[in-house]
């Protein structure tokens, strides 16, 4: 088996999974959610208080899920999440009453931990370490276009069907497409196990004296990335439409995954001579960047546009170094046990943004709003200027060592 050739089928394959995954999961919940508040007879405060609440729990699961993804390996758990999933969807179609409504989405936001990003890129990981960055380079250009089809799917669903209706069909796409994919795929897990003895690992570039804060660090960022990313995403029709776009609305958030796909089509082609360190960097750049496009050209319609296309920008740069910085930072050995580590504090930190968001929004106005998230977004940005600082000081030490040592 040549080394250096990345898994085609494994990543095609994955990123449908991928695309179902968070369009069913995640994307879809936005476009619902008025149509679940009246039925539920809640403010879009408390249906958008309850999803926070499920991120949350399913973030405090992650390291848990993580380790079991380097025990049994990554398809095996994600084609277990697969049918967690479709059964949670079911669950919350059905659900008769509050508590059940809420008991239903936390199963469905556990499960989605099961067969989103973080395991996937552990799968790949675990599929073929020496490529795994390119590999999850192309898996984020494929999955881009999870909004892109998921948002006009469900809206058009929705007009024909009451939510419970939706969801049932999301239950079946996560069990008659997901669930075998994720099966085949365990497959290939176990056949790389065989020939992990000759397989090359990734080792870390950064000595361990400088692990820790490092970490730290690279944490933050990224949990503060997330929250922007979260904030925005569930409500990005809601606030474009109260900027004055109105029917403009759905059309500009539709460009956020065509522009997501743009920047890692654009990263494949030219981002190669690139550090990931350097790369997060561009890519926390961005969002509070579009952000204040947003804020200071609205209600433009071509400002909106703008804004949607740097924000799908970053938004597409941040979901491949969440998963290349660690590798790239770290190595291989433990990555998913890591990437769960990473996981529940993004989603502990990320969890609140569809609330915190929509209460700010009803209580100071969307400019306002826009502009704390924007402020959040800029320390993201700090925090990856310091990994670099740190990294590089102690790196010509750690070299000058190195050769005495030799």
């Amino acid at each position: 088996m040549n080394g250096h050739k990345v898994p085609v089928a494994a990543i095609v394959a994955l990123g449908l999974t991928q695309i179902i995954g968070y369009g069913s999961l995640y994307y879809s919940f936005s476009i619902l959610a008025p149509a679940m508040a009246r039925d539920l007879n809640w403010s879009s405060e408390w249906i958008f208080g309850a999803l926070s609440a499920a991120l949350l729990i399913g973030g405090l699961a992650a390291p848990t899920m993580g380790k079991w993804i380097d025990r049994f390996g990554a398809g095996r758990v994600m084609a277990g999440g697969s049918a967690i999933a479709a059964a949670a969807l079911v669950a919350c179609a059905l659900s008769s009453g509050k508590v059940a409504f809420v008991v239903s989405l936390i199963a469905i936001e556990t499960a989605s931990n099961l067969v989103q990003y973080g395991a996937a890129f552990a799968l790949l990981v675990q599929i073929k370490p020496q490529v795994a960055q390119r590999s999850i380079t192309y898996l984020t250009l494929i999955a881009g276009f999870a909004s892109t089809i998921f948002w006009p799917i469900t809206t058009a669903l929705h007009e024909r069907l009451s939510w419970q209706e939706v969801y049932l069909a999301f239950a079946a796409l996560n069990l008659l497409i997901c669930l075998p994919i994720h099966a085949w795929l365990s497959f290939n897990v176990t056949k790389s196990k065989k020939e992990a003895a000759t397989a090359k690992h990734v080792e870390p570039s950064i000595p361990p004296s400088i692990r820790t804060p490092a970490f730290v660090l690279m944490v933050t960022g990224f949990a503060l990335e997330s929250f922007v990313n979260a904030a925005l995403l569930v409500h990005m029709v809601p606030v474009l439409s109260a900027l004055g776009l109105g029917a403009m609305a759905v059309m500009v958030g539709t460009l956020f995954g065509p522009s997501q796909v743009l920047s890692r089509f654009t990263n494949m082609m030219l981002g190669g001579g690139l550090s990931q360190t350097t790369l997060a960097l561009i890519s926390a750049f961005l969002l509070p960047a579009a952000l204040a496009i947003l804020i200071v050209t609205a209600p433009s319609v071509p400002g909106a546009l703008v804004f949607a296309v740097v924000f799908g920008l970053g938004s597409g740069l941040s979901s491949i170094v969440q998963g290349t910085l660690p590798l790239e930072l770290f190595g291989s050995e433990g990555y998913g046990q890591r990437q769960g580590q990473v996981l529940a504090i993004r989603l502990v930190v990320s969890s609140t943004a569809p609330f915190v968001l929509a209460f700010m929004m009803e209580n100071i106005g969307v400019p306002w709003s826009l502009t704390v998230a924007a402020v959040v977004g800029a320390i993201a940005v700090l925090a990856f200027i310091a990994i670099g600082r740190l990294a590089h000081r102690p790196d010509r030490s750690h070299h000058t060592l190195g050769r005495a040592e030799t």
